[in-house]
């Protein structure tokens, strides 16, 4: 019984390995990173594409790709938000938040 669960578990292991090699991104494409993106329109979107050590600007539409926008991935990192500062809650939650709070203070 021993002898099975072991065979078992060495082909679950051996099966997650493979599905973990074969998954990972190879020729041209190992080097690219997406790292967002926005929509603009029905078609189009803004996006920002990691290759390397740059970061490209790409407006992406139907019929093409333009890049808009080189910088060095160094320059992308972000700022920690400043202390005391909630993250940022959506317009339409923040409106209904308010507008309950001044009903019930109203109230």
């Amino acid at each position: 019984m021993l002898l099975g669960l072991g065979v078992v578990i060495a082909l679950l292991l051996a099966t997650l390995w493979l599905i973990k090699r074969l998954s990972a991104p190879r020729g041209p494409s190992a080097g690219l990173k997406v790292l967002g993106g926005v929509a603009i329109g029905s078609r189009e979107r803004l996006v920002l594409v990691e290759v390397g050590d740059k970061v490209l600007v790409l407006g992406v539409t139907a019929n093409s790709i333009n890049t808009l926008h080189t910088t060095d991935a160094g320059d992308l990192a972000l700022a920690p938000p400043p202390a005391g500062t909630n993250r940022r809650e959506p317009e339409f939650a923040g409106w209904l938040r308010r507008s309950l709070e001044q009903r019930k203070d109203g109230t």
